[in-house]
């Protein structure tokens, strides 16, 4: 394998990756037949919303009207539905505005007609319709702490749903007596339908008291109109077994594990055994990468529990506890983490990269590593620990020329994770 480019080969399995979960690949399969009687109606929201839209229109038999919001840069060209952008991920008032709008056109729908709701992840932010009382607000300032705090994805869909007059199930009630066909890109781990985006078309097990606990959990401080609309039950979703879902249907299209054995298939096919390791860890960004550390150090030392040449893959979505004022998402962060274990370890490479293309709220998609990367950084004065306390990945990585920068993919199956030991 003296020939192999370990940049390029990582690069390569996160473009594997992505293309396996795009939308024009993954959903034409899933489009249901249109309706005999009635009309059909394209709605959605995500960051691979757009593109999902795109591969409605191409592949669909019969005529379409709609809307879809997607985050700002991720919109597509549509001919028959309206691409809205918004902000994520914290929620701004194009989406607000996009969410009613989207409430006041399911109104009035007929038995006969056909719903076609199209969610990936991203549309918890992008579908921003407080429920009454609350204010956009305070919403805003609620998601930014959700953000910071750690909390897994699951907790915060929790809370959201249940201060939202749009999630949670509320949309699918909206489109009642039409049928819903909700097609989903999921971007949790365990692929739950009512999580991605907060379940806005599907019903919900988790209750007002689940939602105080997370905020309890996480010391997150609510005004007391937020109390008071949860405390009071009046956030209360519908729960499943509720007969108004009794004609809807859910798909979920793309998951992780797609990615994952699209970028085993490209490794096999240059020489490279992969394993998977999983397709939904979750965790502190900085200790899942002290466990991918100690595991290519294993393999690198003692050929255990796989020899080498081989590629560890995983997938999930991390979390980032923000202590510090640098700048960087949870990918970067687990490389930076990742360094400092590894301490140049030779013949250790990796790559780490969010599928939608963007790392948290930055730029770039994630960046790579290699066993120079800490020699380097030192050539530049920069310390890795000293910059991993501060949750500063981006500028470590961002100095030695390492991000990686895609641009939005349009899609979104959450984190993506390749360490290469040769």
């Amino acid at each position: 394998m003296t020939t192999l480019n370990p940049r390029q080969f990582l690069l390569d399995l996160y473009g594997s990756a992505v293309d396996a979960v795009s939308a024009e690949k993954c959903l034409p399969a899933y489009l249901p037949e249109p309706p005999k009687n009635g009309r059909t109606l394209v709605i959605g929201a995500g960051k691979g919303a757009a593109a999902m839209a795109r591969a409605v229109e191409r592949h669909w038999k019969g005529d379409i009207s709609g809307l879809v919001v997607t985050r700002y840069e991720h919109g597509v060209d549509c001919e028959r539905i309206e691409v809205i952008e918004a902000a994520h991920p914290v929620p701004d008032e194009a989406g607000r505005a996009a969410a009613g709008r989207m409430m006041e056109m399911v109104q009035g729908l007929s038995e006969n007609d056909l719903v076609l709701c199209l969610i990936s992840g991203g549309g918890s932010s992008l579908l921003a319709l407080p429920a009454p009382g609350i204010t956009l607000e305070q919403k805003q300032a609620l998601n930014k702490a959700l953000l910071k705090s750690g909390a897994a994805i699951s907790e915060m869909n929790c809370v959201r749903k249940h201060l939202s007059a749009i999630k949670g199930g509320r949309l699918a009630l909206a489109c009642a007596p039409a049928r819903v066909v909700t097609l989903l890109i999921s971007d949790v781990p365990g692929d739950d339908p009512g999580i991605i985006a907060s379940g806005p078309t599907l019903p919900d097990p988790t209750t007002c008291a689940d939602a105080l606990a997370v905020l309890r959990k996480y010391g997150i401080a609510i005004p007391d109109s937020i109390r008071e609309h949860l405390e009071s039950g009046a956030g209360e979703t519908p729960k499943p077994g509720d007969p108004r879902f009794a004609r809807n249907s859910h798909h979920v299209i793309a998951i992780a594990q797609d990615a994952l054995e699209a970028a085993a298939a490209h490794a096999h096919a240059v020489g490279i055994t992969p394993y998977i390791l999983s397709d939904g860890i979750e965790g502190e960004s900085r200790d899942v990468a002290i466990v991918h550390a100690a595991m290519a150090r294993q393999v690198a030392t003692r050929g255990q529990p796989f020899q080498r040449p081989c590629v560890i893959i995983s997938g999930g979505e991390t979390t980032v506890t923000v202590r510090g004022s640098g700048r960087g998402g949870r990918n970067a962060e687990f490389l930076l983490s990742l360094a400092v274990a590894l301490d140049g370890h030779p013949g250790i490479h990796a790559v780490a990269c969010d599928t939608d293309g963007i790392d948290g709220s930055e730029d770039n998609a994630g960046a790579l590593y290699g066993p120079d990367s800490l020699e380097r950084g030192l050539t530049q004065k920069l310390r890795a620990k000293t910059l991993l306390e501060n949750n500063d990945g981006y500028g470590y990585f961002s100095a030695l020329n390492d991000l990686v920068v895609s641009g939005p993919t349009r899609t979104n199956v959450n984190d993506f994770r390749a360490v290469l030991i040769l």
